[in-house]
């Protein structure tokens, strides 16, 4: 598969963007790629081709394993809807001004996507009866890029009913369940292997979906609560 200099630009340069929003310094190094910095050290690098490189003596604590692993997560999901976004068609509706593109269509539901300097712009519409138009705009913007994408392919596919919305969870409810199985695995000492097991395998999902959970966990028990504020 041949992919001209200028997509591969337009993939780092969108890399670059949803990298700096979630904290990490980025710099263009000589083969084309993206250094990668955390705490203006060297964390790893993004190719052209997609995905992340690294030295060991990088990623030597589990911090900067897990933040090693958060760049692959955010750039893999970039390499994604940005393949698309080259190849997709123009959403050819009645007074719509920018140029979005349809990343999927079904049972007249569009996910569309629009470039931007703040980084791509993901949105899910109602087509009219005729497809002339499209209402109800569920918009996902804003700092995190990538993981705007994901969110919009969610509302996506329940909102067109590929998957009902009741077999989906919402990130809040993940988050609960990841914390309610750390709190098992951790204070029930009758749990027998295979269950153990099981909780594992659940948590170690979830943290695909929510790379960031735990530290989504630690900063909000690290907020004080209602009661100790009064």
């Amino acid at each position: 598969m041949n992919i001209s200099a200028e997509e591969k630009n337009r993939y780092l340069r969108e890399a670059e963007v949803v990298l700096a929003r979630e904290g990490f310094l980025t710099d263009r190094i000589r083969t084309g790629g993206l250094r990668v910095l955390l705490d203006s050290l060297p964390l790893c690098e993004v190719p052209e081709s997609g995905g992340v490189t690294y030295r060991m003596a990088d990623v030597s604590t589990p911090e900067r394993i897990a933040a090693k692993d958060k760049v692959y997560s955010i750039v893999r999901a970039v390499a994604e809807y940005m393949y698309q976004m080259e190849r997709a068609p123009i959403l050819k509706v009645d007074g719509l001004e920018d140029s979005y593109k349809v990343l999927a269509d079904f049972n007249s539901v569009v996910l569309a996507g629009c470039p931007s300097k703040y980084g791509t712009q993901f949105v899910t519409w109602d087509r009219d009866f005729d497809h002339r138009g499209v209402s109800h705009g569920h918009y996902y913007t804003g700092l995190y890029a990538s993981g705007n994408y994901e969110a919009a392919k969610r509302d996506f596919a329940t909102r067109s009913g590929l998957i009902p919305e009741q077999q989906v969870f919402r990130e809040e409810q993940l988050i609960e369940i990841y914390r309610c199985c750390a709190d098992t695995l951790q204070n029930d000492a009758a749990l027998s292997y295979k269950r153990e097991k099981a909780i594992q395998e659940v948590q170690e999902q979830i943290e695909q979906c929510l790379p960031d959970v735990i530290e989504r966990i630690q900063q909000q028990e690290a907020e004080p609560t209602q009661e100790q504020t009064m």
